[in-house]
This record gives C-alpha cells, sequence and structure tokens, in this order.
C-alpha cells in the first residue's frame, strides 16, 4: 500500500515546534491562458511510452517558458494527480546522480499517466538559481558544504523557487483541487496559499545513489522533505 497523507499532517507546521510558519492565506494569483496545445508521444530512454498534451501558456508570472503535461485522463478526474517539477538538466536529460531529479520525473510521468494528471515542468533550474549558479554550488559540495550552505555561500537563498506559476497553471486547467505528487512540504503550502485546494500529499519513491545520499539528507533534515533514507 502506497504511502498517503493529507498536507496537514506531512507539513512542518504541525509538528510540535510550528513557530517558525506564518499562518496560511488565500494570495491574489494573476491570471493566465492557455496559449497552445499539442500531442506529444513520449519515450523515455527505459523504454516506457506514453502521449501527453502539452500546454503552453500566456500570462504567466514570470514570464518564463514553463509547460504542463496532460496525461492519462487528466481532463475527467475530479482531483488530478500533479507533480510540480523544477527542471534539472543535469538529471533529467544527463542523468546525473548527485540528484534524484531524474528518477522522480520519470517516476512521476507513469504515476500521473495511470491516475490522471499534470505533470508541470517549471524552469527553476537549480532551486531557482540557474544551472552555472547550481555547478558552482556542486563545486562548493565537493569542499564539504551541503546543497544549502554552498547556495548561500554564493549569496543565494536556501531555496528561491516560486510556485505562483504553477498555481496559474493549475487554475488555468480548472485543476483547482488535486493530489499533489511531491515531498516538498513548501510545494504544499504555496500552492495552498494560492487557492489549490490538495485533498492529498503523496510521496515520490526514494532515490537513492552513493552519489546523492549526503544531498538527500540535507533536504530531509533542513527543509522537512518526506523520505525515508537508509540509516
Amino acid at each position: 500500500m502506497s504511502s498517503v497523507t493529507s498536507v496537514a499532517e506531512r507539513h512542518p507546521c504541525f509538528e510540535p515546534s510550528p513557530a517558525s510558519c506564518e499562518p496560511t492565506t488565500t494570495e491574489a494569483v494573476p491570471a493566465a491562458a492557455v496559449r497552445t496545445s499539442v500531442r506529444v508521444p513520449l519515450r523515455f530512454p527505459d523504454g516506457w511510452e506514453t502521449v501527453a498534451d502539452v500546454f503552453t501558456f500566456t500570462g504567466l508570472a514570470d514570464g518564463k517558458e514553463h509547460v504542463a503535461l496532460g496525461l492519462g485522463n487528466y481532463a475527467t478526474t475530479a482531483a488530478p494527480l500533479v507533480r510540480p517539477h523544477s527542471e534539472c538538466l543535469t538529471g533529467d536529460v544527463f542523468g546525473s546522480q548527485r540528484c534524484d531529479c531524474g528518477p522522480q520525473l520519470r517516476e512521476a510521468a507513469e504515476r500521473i499517466a495511470e491516475a490522471g494528471g499534470y505533470l508541470l515542468y517549471l524552469r527553476q533550474e537549480g532551486r531557482g538559481i540557474g544551472l552555472y549558479a547550481k555547478l558552482d554550488a556542486y563545486a562548493l559540495q565537493d569542499q564539504g558544504l551541503d546543497t544549502y550552505e554552498a547556495n548561500r555561500a554564493l549569496g543565494h537563498g536556501d531555496d528561491e523557487r516560486d510556485y505562483t506559476v504553477a498555481a496559474q497553471m493549475l487554475h488555468t486547467l480548472g485543476a483547482d483541487r488535486i493530489r499533489l505528487l511531491s515531498n516538498n512540504p513548501d510545494k504544499a503550502l504555496q500552492l495552498d496559499a494560492m487557492g489549490i485546494d490538495i485533498v492529498e500529499q503523496l510521496p515520490t519513491g526514494v532515490h537513492v545513489s552513493a552519489s546523492n545520499l549526503r544531498y538527500l539528507q540535507a533536504k530531509v533534515s533542513h527543509t522537512h522533505h518526506s523520505l525515508e533514507l537508509p540509516a
């Protein structure tokens, strides 16, 4: 049986020390519109195949070219399964084992195709700091810093991602009530604050390698990601 918890159970604001959490308020989200929709057959490196309806948008808050992939019976699912996936060139394209992004993307595509929902591919490389800065952070990690310490050493925040565009895309697609596929409590907090009703939050699988264990441990200890890592 898969592990499923409510947002209230998973979010760190509901842990014994909620002092650092602000009350949730609903924020106004600028209106966006669907620009184009095109059907694209997909085939992953392991041979798994599916078909996606790829949506582009106008009016997204940051002006970047984010896309939503409608998978499975997304149009008729009452609470579609949704994964907001931040772009990771090194992991998604080149198969880097320093993160778990590539395996999460592959897993999400299949799970969403089976359940019906949307894969939101967000142009937020390196938790929002960009590709070159992410690679600079890798170099600092090789000197002993963890992923968050490296960001701060470069003058960046721990996580600079803003999910306004994700909320815009979901509202535009009529997906105001969703099941969220994510280990990250901040995604749930931000989407909830922008009017997305998250009826369930489901964790992804745990994709551990010798090269990413320390990275995953930092995500658990620092930002409360729901990952059950080996001791």
